[in-house]
């Protein structure tokens, strides 16, 4: 027994020490103003665009060196996926295109408009079989059309569709991610597909699909966001962000060639495929006219079929004041 108590004493002794010292040390991190960097959360939304550049060609690490900042990365195939990990704190900047922007607005998820990423006037069409019968929107009627429900696809197919006097009623629609729906399309499971570069140049290149003609141009511009908690203890980092994506974009235009080889190896697309896309329309984060207006109308066409609960104004869903900060002159 007493050799018990002897044995029993000295663990405690030997914990009692460990203590000790572990809070001597937190101490001495205390003393030394020493603390763990803040972790970011970025999200890159599909395998093409400026973050994809600025995550490849290290531009983050000038920026958020000086604030102290570690980033964890994370990868979504289309934005709906994105949104959710957004409202459970585990995104805290990304992007997103006009159709889960639009239903995240709607359901009030936690984030705010902080720059946009262009036009988007040539990154979505609806691709039919090329040996099929479709040739025009209106031979949709009756058909198979997939598309990642809540997505700039979506949104396309909506307007594309109301525009040749038709609606989602009218159509068999499924709902796939874009891996998904590739594949299901390969094989003919799909009449049609509502989708966005660099599936659907790749698939008319390679002969699978035509694009259907649409009446009027129908813009699919997509926007920079940041989680609002995030946003409101840190604007600084949004600001870095902020200046980080815009030199990625800007490195992408001055140099289409390099850029390409990267997207080249993250896509698995040759080459001259991926400069056709990033060349076809310049990356722009600053808010414009006519994109705010495009967006506006996706929002209008969405509350008009049922698909957002109402339709509200986007101009007060944008915040200037980050993307002032950062280039102001």
């Amino acid at each position: 027994m007493k050799e018990y108590r002897k044995h029993l004493t000295a663990v405690l002794l030997a914990i009692i020490s460990i203590a000790v010292l572990a809070g001597c040390n937190s101490d001495d991190g205390k003393a030394s103003g020493k603390s763990d960097p803040l972790k970011v959360h970025i999200a890159l939304n599909g395998k093409m665009g400026p973050l994809v550049i600025a995550k490849e060609k290290g531009l983050f690490n000038e920026e958020f060196s000086k604030l102290d900042v570690q980033i964890e990365w994370s990868e979504f195939q289309s934005g709906p996926p994105l949104l959710e990990s957004l409202a459970s704190n585990r995104v805290d900047l990304s992007f997103l295109g006009d159709g889960a922007l639009i239903a995240g607005i709607d359901k009030n998820l936690p984030f705010e408009v902080i720059a946009q990423t262009g036009r988007g006037e040539s990154s979505v069409r609806i691709l039919a079989q090329a040996e099929g019968n479709i040739k025009q929107i209106e031979d949709l009627k009756g058909k198979t059309v997939g598309v990642a429900s809540g997505t700039t696809g979506h949104v396309y197919l909506i307007k594309a569709l109301k525009a040749h006097g038709l609606t989602t009623d009218d159509i068999k629609l499924i709902n796939l991610q874009p891996d998904d729906a590739q594949a299901a399309f390969e094989t003919k499971k799909l009449d049609a597909w509502a989708i966005w570069n660099p599936y659907y140049l790749n698939n008319i290149e390679k002969g699978n699909a035509v694009a259907l003609k649409v009446k009027g141009k129908i813009l699919a511009p997509g926007a920079i966001i940041a989680r609002n908690g995030f946003a409101e203890e840190h604007p600084e980092i949004v600001e870095a962000y902020l200046k980080v994506y815009k030199k990625a974009a800007d490195w992408q235009i001055e140099n289409p060639d390099e850029a390409s080889e990267i997207y080249s190896k993250e896509t698995k697309l040759p080459v001259s495929t991926v400069k056709t896309i990033i060349t076809a329309e310049k990356p722009n984060i600053f808010f414009t006219e006519d994109a705010i207006k495009a967006q506006q109308e996706s929002i209008d066409t969405l509350a008009g079929v049922g698909y957002i609960k109402k339709s509200f104004n986007f101009k007060n869903q944008i915040h200037h004041e980050y993307i002032d900060e950062a280039f102001k002159k």
